[in-house]
């Protein structure tokens, strides 16, 4: 089993920044993926950016120039900076990860618990 731990979310003021972490344990082979979703309220599940083993970047228009995804292959964890954030930026941010465990053929996708982020005065 593979399990996803974000951490970092919270309260900021307009214009501030915050910086998300995922962490992923468990038996794992690879990740060919690793991302980050958001979920407003009374909203979609929209994806925010993700970025494959190979190192490409995703990002949605909204948060093109503000956002930034890495990750650290060898410690199997994925972060998302985030600058300039907006009001309409607040909402639950989850992260998603393409994952093949030992002993499997295919790649499962897995979330995590979600971290919320709020951005207000």
């Amino acid at each position: 089993q593979v399990q996803l731990v974000e951490s970092g979310g919270g309260l900021v003021q307009p214009g501030g920044s915050l910086r998300l972490s995922c962490a992923a344990s468990g038996s794992i082979f690879s990740i060919n993926r690793m991302g980050w979703f958001r979920q407003a309220p009374g909203k979609q599940r929209e994806l925010v950016a993700d970025m494959t083993s190979g190192g490409s970047p995703t990002y949605a228009d909204s948060v093109k120039g503000r956002f930034t995804i890495s990750r650290d292959s060898a410690k199997n964890t994925a972060y998302l900076q985030m600058n300039s954030l907006k009001p309409e930026d607040t909402a639950v941010y989850y992260c998603n990860a393409e994952v093949i465990a030992h002993g499997s053929i295919g790649s499962s996708n897995y979330w995590g618990q979600g971290t919320q982020v709020t951005v207000s005065t």
